[in-house]
Parts: C-alpha cells; sequence; structure tokens
C-alpha cells in the first residue's frame, strides 16, 4: 500500500469518526436545537459532492467516508427538519387559532388545541 492511500484512509477515517459523536448525540436525544438547517443542508451537499469526486477518481478511501459520512449527515439534517419543528411549536404556545377560555377562581385555564392543565394557586 503507498502512502498516498494510507494519507488517504487516515484522513477519511478520522474525519468520518469525528462526525459520530455529534449524529449519535441527536439520535439519542433528538435535541437538534444547536444544529443550523441551512448550514446542515450545505455540509450534506458538499458531502455528497466529495462522493461524487471520489467516484470519478475511483478513489475508494474516498467513496468510503463520505458515503458514511452522507448517511449520517442526512439523518441529522431530516432529524433536524422533524424535531426542529416541534421544539419549535412547543416554544411557541398553543397553535394559532386556538381559544383560551377565562377560568373561574381555583380553575385551570384550558385552550381548544391540546390540553394544557396548570394547578390553581
Amino acid at each position: 500500500m503507498e502512502l498516498s492511500d494510507v494519507l488517504g484512509y487516515l484522513a477519511a477515517t478520522l474525519t468520518t469518526v469525528s462526525f459520530v459523536p455529534q449524529a449519535w448525540r441527536c439520535f439519542r436525544t433528538k435535541d437538534v436545537s444547536g444544529i443550523s438547517a441551512r448550514m446542515y443542508s450545505v455540509f450534506t451537499v458538499g458531502v455528497a459532492v466529495w462522493l461524487a469526486y471520489g467516484i470519478v477518481l475511483g478513489e475508494v478511501p474516498m467513496m468510503i467516508a463520505n458515503s458514511v459520512t452522507l448517511v449520517l449527515a442526512c439523518a441529522v439534517l431530516v432529524m433536524k427538519l422533524r424535531y426542529g419543528k416541534k421544539k419549535q411549536q412547543e416554544a411557541d404556545g398553543p397553535a394559532q387559532g386556538s381559544t383560551v377560555r377565562p377560568a373561574g377562581p381555583g380553575q385551570a385555564r384550558e385552550a381548544s388545541g391540546p390540553r394544557v392543565v396548570r394547578a390553581a394557586r
């Protein structure tokens, strides 16, 4: 094996392995609040282009590393698009168009959307 191949496999291994902890944390916690959808979209397209470049050159280290990274990046991006909206909706409160009825003394207020229960003070 030539030195260029060793360097290629080493670089491919290090860059792919460095990506795994972030992806694993997202899978485990479903917390994608610190991830930019725009940046991850551009990153994922960039990895796909690197993969295509590796295929054109016939460079196996490039193909392997970018294939694995592309799968992980796509999974994180899908989770960002899926769970990022849920977190934003939860932070925004009741859905638009829902009504909140005033509560009487000692009663909890209730929205017509998802059930919200609050303790009386």
